[in-house]
Formats: C-alpha cells, sequence, structure tokens
C-alpha cells in the first residue's frame, strides 16, 4: 500500500525506518509511519499536534495551518521535529505567513511538543522546508526556502512572460542556509543566499527551472525541499524546482566545498523527473530526503509524486542513488518491484 505523503523524510533510529511528512489524513500536524526495511510501512497516528503546550501556529489560517514538511534528527538521545505551519502572529493578515520551528520527544513517535513558543527565528518573510544538516565539526545549520510570495523578482524568463503576455510578473522562491544555536533555540549570523532561479535565459538551469512559467501553469518560479549531505568532504545541496502541484516538479543538486556556499549547479540536472516522455506514468518528482540501508552501503533518494493511478494525490517513492565524484544519479522513478535494501532482513513468507 503506498504511504500518501507529501515532502517525505525517513529517520533511521534504533534499527527501525520512521518516516514523517505532509498530509496523509494528519489534523493540523503531522503522521508517522514505520518499517524495518524501507518497503513494507505501518501506521504510527499522529506524533505532532499543533495545540501542544508551546504551540505558536494558526490552526484557522490558510490551508488548514500549512502544517508541512517535517523532518526528524535524533540528538543526544531526544528526537527534535523541524516543520513549517502559519505563525499566528500576523498583524498585517499575510495569507503566507509560514515561518519554521522546532519540537522535541523522548521517543521518534512523539508526542513532540515545541521548544518554544514562536518560531525558531523571524526573518521578515514567509519560509517553509527546513533542512538541517550536521557537519563533521559539530555546527548544525539550517536551510531553508524564502517563499515566493511578495517576492517578484526581475530576470529574462520573467520578460519573456511579459512579452508573451503569459504573467505581469514572476515571483521567486531561494533556498537559504544559516548556523543554528546548538541547542536549537535560534540562529547564528544573518541568512546566506544558497540558490535560486537563473537570471539569464542562456543558463543551461534556466529551461528546466522554468518550465512552470514556459508551460504557462503558473507565475513562479521555486528553488524549495532543500536537503544537505557531505560526502568525501564536497557539500551536496538537492532541490526542487517547478510548481509542486504541476507535473514538472523536479530535482537537481549544487556542490560546494563549505556548508554555506557558494554552490553550483550540477551540469546533469535535473536529475529526477517525471517519465511519462518515456512511456511512464509518473509526474511532479520532487522534495525529496535521503535515506541509507541497514548496513549503510547503499543510498535512498525517498520523495514524493503522482502517478495516473494516484491521480492528484502525492505518494512516497524510494529509489536507489548514488554519488561519486561530485555527481549524484538517481535510478528513478522506478514503479516496479525492487531488491531490498542491503542489510535488511529478509521477510519471512507465510502461506
Amino acid at each position: 500500500m503506498p504511504v500518501q505523503f507529501g515532502d517525505p523524510y525517513v529517520l533511521f533510529t534504533q534499527g527501525k525506518y520512521y518516516m514523517y511528512g505532509t498530509g496523509a489524513g494528519a489534523d493540523k500536524g503531522f503522521m508517522a509511519y514505520s518499517s524495518p526495511d524501507l518497503v513494507s510501512w505501518k501506521p504510527e497516528g499522529q506524533v505532532y499536534f499543533h495545540d501542544n503546550k508551546n504551540g505558536w501556529s494558526d490552526p484557522n489560517a490558510k490551508w488548514g495551518g500549512a502544517y508541512w514538511a517535517p523532518e526528524v534528527y535524533e540528538v543526544k538521545g531526544k528526537y527534535f521535529l523541524f516543520y513549517s505551519a502559519q505563525w499566528k502572529q500576523n498583524p498585517t493578515r499575510e495569507e503566507e505567513n509560514f515561518r519554521i520551528g522546532v519540537a522535541v520527544a523522548d521517543k521518534p513517535t512523539g508526542p513532540f511538543i515545541d521548544l518554544a513558543n514562536k518560531p525558531i527565528f523571524d526573518p521578515g518573510y514567509p519560509i517553509i522546508d527546513a533542512n538541517v544538516f550536521f557537519d563533521s565539526n559539530g555546527k548544525a545549520y539550517l536551510y531553508y526556502s524564502r517563499c515566493c510570495y511578495k517576492h517578484p523578482v526581475q530576470s529574462e524568463v520573467a520578460q519573456q512572460a511579459r512579452q508573451n503576455g503569459w504573467f505581469t510578473e514572476i515571483e521567486e522562491s531561494w533556498v537559504y542556509g544559516i548556523e543554528l544555536k546548538p541547542d536549537f533555540s535560534g540562529v547564528l549570523g544573518q541568512p546566506v543566499l544558497l540558490l535560486r532561479p537563473p537570471v539569464s535565459r542562456r543558463d543551461r538551469q534556466a529551461d528546466w527551472e522554468s518550465r512552470s512559467v514556459t508551460a504557462r501553469d503558473v507565475n513562479r518560479r521555486w528553488t524549495e525541499g532543500s536537503v544537505t549531505f557531505k560526502k568525501d568532504n564536497l557539500y551536496y545541496l538537492m532541490y526542487s524546482a517547478n510548481y509542486f502541484g504541476g507535473q514538472y516538479y523536479a530535482i537537481g543538486y549544487a556542490t560546494s566545498n563549505s556548508p554555506l556556499g557558494p554552490y553550483k549547479k550540477a551540469d546533469n540536472n535535473p536529475v529526477l523527473q517525471k517519465n511519462t516522455a518515456r512511456g511512464g506514468s509518473v509526474t511532479g518528482t520532487g522534495h525529496n530526503s535521503i535515506a541509507y540501508s541497514p548496513d549503510g552501503k547503499e543510498m535512498f533518494c525517498v520523495y514524493h509524486a503522482r502517478t495516473n493511478k494516484t491521480g492528484n494525490e502525492r505518494v512516497v517513492f524510494v529509489d536507489r542513488m548514488q554519488v561519486g565524484k561530485g555527481k549524484i544519479t538517481i535510478q528513478g522513478p522506478t514503479t516496479t518491484p525492487q531488491p531490498l535494501p542491503s542489510g535488511a532482513a529478509r521477510a519471512v513468507q507465510t502461506n
């Protein structure tokens, strides 16, 4: 049975996988699933509720309070859930008033209680899609996406859209990074802009990152759903571009020698996109996280997508990925059964 999550995130702890995401029937909060092998998933119920004693969000705001993109990290025996939601402090009544919060629990299945009765920080604009990277020197970094909302940007693609009468302006979302305080009570320094859509149409990334605009779906270009990891002293920052509700949602990546950049986008982007042009049934591949096999030898891209069968419902896909010499490749999207992750116990068949 496919898991109907958007924005899936997988945590491996105590020999088991836990998956968190947007939706799946959660009531103004987040659900979790568990699995021994990344294949068969068991519902664990709702693990975060907005009305915990320190809740800071507004469940009555648009999109049901916009409880989106949860990620859970194990630190010193505790579990920290980072997520985005509508902030109830909203004097100018912004439609998109998202901020990022963090909640803590003693178990991966919660209940998670917010660390404070406010978001981690307020950059002065709406932000979503928290991802935390722990570097080998002990520092932790928060990556997030500044929303497109009220953020029109001049570019050659925006000019093209105006000239052709598609849209009067193009709003953009950009990925930023900032160092976190060790106790997650706030941030250190100022946010650093890491990724944004290309300004020039000659940029090799411009074509795939602008498809929601050039297909005239929507007047926005996104850079969101980032996830950062390090391999062989190189930092990889994966991200999603285009409209999450459309067929062109796709995944790219960039690399850097430092966690806060500068990042260079990869020549082989996008590394995951719809396969309908090749006769497949999968579209809207995006907002991924990274997981490893139980023995640590294999790497997986966990993401959501839609199929002809699921319609508008987002479901979770798990596909193998390879990383080496600065290059990422993903063996997907696949809709056929795959071998179990290496090191996973073989299921005992019963008649």
